[in-house]
């Protein structure tokens, strides 16, 4: 009954959400207020905006000021977007370490667990800090930060040449302070490199963060790669339902029910798969003859033994200082810097539809690096913007900053009540994955509205072209360069962000621009 009036009540704020709808938003007046040689904004017409949009109260804006029964699953459906996905680089890097539930050593097990509760708990203070800022840390921008998952091929690496262990686990966490300072300072540089982001080179990073997103979309929509039902009838059409739920919703409704139409998706979802475990069978055997649980049934015992309490673990860990872990891992976080610049790049044009301002992607790279120390200390990986949720605002436009930091007061409490945790961490691949394939596209999108900003020249065709096909394809095939020195392949093989960031970033200062473009 209290979820039901939960949602009447937010079904009530309908038509003041309309009204708000028509009002004028933050991007059409700042997008031409700026300039396109320095892409700034004058500071007295945008806090006149911030006092409009307090008063209007749009999910649209992000300084409008939405009532709780509005934010509250607005913010929601964030952390259901991102909540595996902020788990599972733990999970891997612990398991190279020998650092799991299964390693048979009580205090290890205990551990981890500790990890994954702090993982929690630190994405959701960076997201805050992301969204507020502190002086010049954070952007203010319509992100939310996260375990990074661009760190995992290094990470893997460093654990098989220090041989693993929680030594290893200590250098990584070590590696990731320094690497996390130095990134933050180089926020503060970036106004100066700004010149070697323009739009052509962070839609381009934008796009190829869609396509290396896509695989991901596609095989949570399976059921998981790792799930031994892989691919089967139940995963792929709990995941078909929830999509088109979605885009149902989206555009066929109106007020809450269109704003959070993946959230209703995905509770649906959790009720077709309890549903689907009442008559269909929960388990099978494998062509080895192992039984298995199907990767579509919720497992309620995992709610069940979680604690309604616990107090989060300041240096789980201790930090070990170790050059071969800090070179590698130092080069991750330049690249994580453009990455960022390339998500915030294009949660800005999907979300405000407008082009992101220096300070903008300075706070917002500082409030990457600093978070990511602030993660390390806490024993957690990098913390940085999460791709999953740039797509997830350039689909909905929702940017509404209560709506996300409400978000991520409950990434804080999954850090604090490990059940809620649990409840979310239940949630079918394929569930996800219905929303994760619409999401990424979208991602994909707005990379393709960044480098279309201006008129396509031969020049800007050979920097996509390039960037995409040799950056991207040597990330998607990283055994054609297995025979290059190890570091190389840390860097150009884990994922084709990285080589095609790159390759643009080289391409757009070393070709020279046509007379049309100097003008």
């Amino acid at each position: 009954m209290l979820l039901t009036d939960f949602f009447i009540a937010l079904y009530n704020e309908d038509a003041r959400v309309k009204r708000s709808e028509s009002r004028p938003c933050l991007h059409d007046k700042a997008f031409e207020l700026g300039t396109r040689q320095t892409f700034e904004i004058q500071e007295g017409e945008i806090k006149k905006m911030k006092q409009s949009q307090s008063k209007s109260g749009s999910p649209y804006e992000f300084y409008g000021k939405i009532p709780l029964r509005q934010a509250i699953p607005l913010g929601l459906q964030h952390v259901l977007a991102m909540f595996v996905g902020n788990l599972t680089p733990i999970l891997i890097i612990c398991g190279a370490c020998g650092i799991s539930a299964t390693s048979g050593d009580a205090e290890l097990a205990a551990l981890q667990v500790t990890l994954l509760q702090n993982a929690m708990l630190v994405a959701g203070i960076v997201t805050l800090v992301q969204l507020f800022a502190i002086g010049p840390v954070g952007g203010k921008v319509p992100i939310i930060m996260g375990t990074s998952s661009g760190f995992i091929g290094v990470f893997q690496s460093v654990a098989n040449v220090m041989g693993g262990g929680i030594l290893t686990y200590g250098a990584i966490m070590g590696a990731s302070l320094i690497g996390g300072i130095f990134e933050g300072f180089l926020g503060f540089c970036l106004k100066p490199l700004r010149r070697f982001f323009p739009p052509l080179v962070t839609g381009t990073v934008v796009l190829s963060i869609g396509l290396s997103l896509i695989s991901v979309g596609i095989q949570s929509f399976g059921g998981g790669s790792k799930a031994s039902d892989y691919g089967s009838l139940e995963n792929l059409l709990l995941g078909l339902i929830v999509l088109i739920v979605i885009i149902a919703l989206k555009h066929f409704c109106k007020g809450i029910w269109s704003t959070s139409a993946i959230l209703f998706a995905i509770i649906l979802g959790y009720i077709l798969s309890e549903a689907m475990s009442l008559f269909l069978p929960t388990t099978g055997v494998t062509a080895e003859g192992v039984e298995y649980t199907k990767a579509w049934v919720l497992n309620w015992s995992k709610v069940a033994d979680a604690s309604w309490f616990a107090i989060p673990k300041l240096m789980p860990v201790k930090l070990v200082f170790d050059a071969r872990a800090i070179l590698p891992i130092l080069i991750m976080f330049v690249v994580t810097a453009v990455e960022t610049v390339g998500d915030i790049s294009g949660v800005m044009e999907g979300g405000l539809g407008r082009e992101a301002t220096d300070k903008e992607l300075s706070g917002g790279v500082a409030c990457d690096g600093f978070g990511s120390s602030l993660a390390a200390i806490f024993g957690v990986l990098p913390n940085t913007s999460f791709s999953q949720n740039v797509g997830l605002v350039t689909m909905t436009k929702i940017v509404n900053r209560t709506a996300l930091g409400f978000g991520a007061v409950f990434l804080i409490f999954c850090g604090l009540f490990p059940k809620l945790a649990a409840l979310i961490s239940i949630m079918p691949q394929s569930v996800l994955g219905g929303a994760a394939v619409m999401m990424f596209s979208s991602i994909i999108i707005s990379g393709i509205q960044l480098i279309t900003k201006e008129a396509m020249t031969s020049r800007s065709i050979t920097i996509v072209s390039v960037a995409l096909g040799l950056g991207y394809g040597l990330g998607a095939n990283s055994a054609v360069i297995s025979g290059l020195p190890q570091f190389i392949q840390l860097i150009f093989g884990g994922s084709g962000i990285v080589p095609a960031a790159l390759v643009a970033i080289v391409l757009n200062i070393i070709l020279p621009k046509e007379k049309a473009e100097q003008k």
